[in-house]
């Protein structure tokens, strides 16, 4: 379970729109006091109201050359065709950087950085744009501390969509340590906390992405998705796994998705919830989540091991039906001893057989020939055998010579079961049952002999 961290919190930060995007004539109009309606309802309904600066003037003939460049930016909406010129807009903005603005107070200048900070944003020159942001703040404190602060703001994004990540870190801190509590919102903490991660100060990141998760659920609002991740990863990576499964809950009941049923699945195994990984883990099955053939064989040798063979065979023959499950000699042979214990003999012996022939080794034919015994088939049973013994290569070839014994018995051919168990003898793990036979065979060969003398 990882996070790619670098492409998901960049683009989580490009999620967030850019603090600061305003055109150089709106923070011209806000100077000379002239306010939308829009602005006027948002300022009436904000309490407290934010602090405010005494600032220099912004004097007629700058606002008119600022005028300019947001014309070029900005173009009048009633002209469909009008599109914005960013290059003829930085164009004029040097020009104006040239040869005015050494006259200009700080507040004048502040517009013309944000101005062109702006226009660098827009033809995605991050450097450049966090170039001019900057100084826009370096203008403080004759400057709006709304400007500033909202200026430092985009700084922080961009910076960190730029992969800067400390100077990103940096500059949040700063506006964390500037701005009013009261209008510091969920998104501000998720932010900062995707800074602190980047810079692997995950203390810190994960407080401030449960700070972030609270204040959302304090207004009755949905935590977003990305906000879970965080704090999934940085608990997953300390072994916090009852955390862990706490937060995939919370992501399968809000953001159901087969990846966050497989994790949570495989955190209760890890927790000693089994039986909650069994159920989770078949309904992603059921749910047809599970695409891999390693998800289904997992599934498999959990039901197993948990008693429920005949509903991993069902698993495996409909996995192998639809090449999820590869047909391989090893997948077959686990078939076969699924519907063994599953008292389906016929079932276990044709998957068993499918496994000897690609295998073609005497082991899977030697355990062949005891399924073939067990199903009372001794004549198959004894040519299956045969084979085993010339392919060799068998493990236990006590119990194939078991097999052969038992065949030869149930046939009444006494002695060949007799010189059967009498191999099966030599290894102490069959002794006593071979032996047993051995009396047995013997009894009834000698039973038959007097019978026919």
């Amino acid at each position: 379970m990882k996070l790619n961290t670098t492409q998901f919190l960049k683009s989580a930060a490009l999620a967030v729109p850019l603090a600061l995007s305003p055109m150089a004539a709106t923070v011209v109009l806000d100077a000379f006091g002239v306010q939308s309606s829009f602005a006027k309802a948002k300022a009436q309904d904000e309490a407290p109201q934010r602090k405010t600066r005494k600032t220099p003037a912004l004097s007629q003939p700058v606002f008119k050359k600022l005028a300019v460049v947001n014309a070029l930016v900005n173009p009048p909406e009633d002209d469909e065709d009008a599109k914005p010129d960013f290059d003829a807009a930085l164009a004029e903005l040097k020009k104006l950087e040239a040869k005015d603005a050494k006259k200009w107070n700080e507040y004048e200048l502040a517009n013309l950085y944000n101005t062109y900070g702006f226009v660098y944003y827009s033809l995605e020159n991050y450097t450049q744009a966090v170039k001019y942001y900057k100084l826009v703040i370096a203008q403080s404190p004759n400057i709006p501390l709304g400007l500033e602060l909202s200026t430092l703001y985009t700084v922080a994004q961009l910076q960190f969509v730029s992969e800067d990540y400390k100077g990103a870190l940096e500059s949040l801190q700063a506006w964390f340590k500037q701005q009013d509590p009261l209008f510091i919102n969920a998104d501000n903490y998720a932010l900062l906390s995707q800074a602190y991660y980047q810079n692997k100060d995950f203390d810190n990141s994960l407080k401030n992405i449960y700070k972030a998760i609270d204040l959302y659920k304090e207004k009755g609002k949905q935590p977003k998705e990305n906000w879970y991740s965080i704090a999934l990863a940085i608990e997953f990576e300390r072994e916090n796994y009852k955390e862990v499964a706490g937060i995939l809950e919370i992501l399968v009941r809000t953001f159901p998705k087969p990846s966050y049923y497989k994790q949570l699945a495989g955190i209760y195994g890890l927790i000693g919830k089994e039986n909650d990984q069994i159920y989770l883990t078949d309904a992603t099955y059921v749910a047809g989540m599970v695409d891999k053939e390693q998800e289904a064989l997992n599934l498999v040798f959990m039901m197993m091991g948990e008693g429920y063979s005949f509903r991993a065979a069902k698993i495996l023959e409909k996995g192998m039906d639809s090449e999820l499950i590869e047909k391989t000699s090893k997948n077959l042979e686990h078939l076969s001893n699924a519907w063994l214990i599953s008292q389906e003999t016929e079932k276990a012996i044709t998957a068993l057989t499918e496994a000897a022939q690609i295998s073609n080794k005497g082991d899977l034919y030697a355990r062949l020939a005891g399924l073939y015994v067990d199903d009372n088939q001794e004549k198959k049973a004894l040519e299956i055998a045969d084979k085993a013994l010339k392919l060799g290569d068998i493990n236990r070839k006590d119990s194939l010579y078991v097999s052969i014994g038992m065949a030869n018995a149930n046939l009444g051919r006494w002695q060949p079961a007799i010189n059967a168990f009498r191999e099966a003898a030599k290894d102490k793990r069959s002794r006593a049952f071979a032996e047993n036979w051995m009396k047995y065979c013997q009894g009834e060969l000698e039973r038959e002999q007097k019978l026919n003398s």
